[in-house]
């Protein structure tokens, strides 16, 4: 197992341990579990029952948005408890969706119909200005919230945004997660722009909230 910057948290309890992700199958499918919470529920729409399986076999192949190349994980007594997964633009810029069309199979039709319903926002959403580290997900077992997982894994984000050479990181949170946005402001991230900027729609608002680092 290789730890991700030797990172060690101690806590009220055992230690919380944040290491890189590793290429297995099994992985993929907590990747694709976590995602689809930290996106409520995007990924079950747009590729159906099958979402974790499908990113599961995506997630061991390189140079794409699911790659375990851009995952660290939390650990828990060697139980995976949390997921931060996040990129530099310039990696973004290079990245393919074929691994990630070669999983969903048949069920291509799908993605691509949701895809372009939603495309003005996966427009704005996919758009990372150059110098920025994305993060495109993070997700914490409902049991540990609140007991330093997720600010472990924010300062492992960092270590890497800066060891990638970015300025600053950045990510997108629903309007409605209040909560989710409350804890980002502690982290000293600030709503920089937000979609859609004049005509609201229903249930689908997005702050684009930034930090430097």
């Amino acid at each position: 197992m290789s730890i991700d910057r030797s990172v060690l948290i101690a806590m009220d309890q055992p230690l919380i341990v944040i290491r890189a992700g590793n290429p297995t199958y099994d992985e993929g499918l907590l990747c694709g579990r976590y995602l689809n919470e930290a996106a409520e529920g995007f990924f079950r729409f747009m590729l159906g029952r099958q979402f974790a399986q499908i990113i599961a076999k995506a997630y061991t192949q390189p140079n794409h948005s699911y790659s375990f190349q851009n995952v660290s994980f939390a650990e828990k007594d060697s139980s995976i408890v949390g997921m931060a997964l996040g990129f530099t633009s310039k990696q973004y810029r290079h990245f393919s969706d074929q691994p990630l069309k070669e999983a969903a199979g048949s069920l291509n039709f799908r993605m691509k119909a949701v895809k372009m319903l939603f495309a003005p926002m996966l427009r704005i959403i996919e758009t990372i200005d150059d110098g920025d580290f994305y993060l495109l997900a993070m997700a914490i077992d409902k049991d540990l919230r609140g007991k330093g997982v997720g600010s472990s894994l924010m300062n492992c984000i960092k270590e890497r945004a800066r060891a990638n050479g970015s300025a600053r990181l950045s990510l997108d949170v629903s309007a409605n997660n209040e909560i989710a946005r409350q804890v980002y402001e502690n982290w000293g991230m600030r709503v920089e722009s937000q979609w859609p900027k004049r005509l609201p729609l229903p249930g689908l608002r997005f702050y684009r909230m930034v930090k430097g680092i």
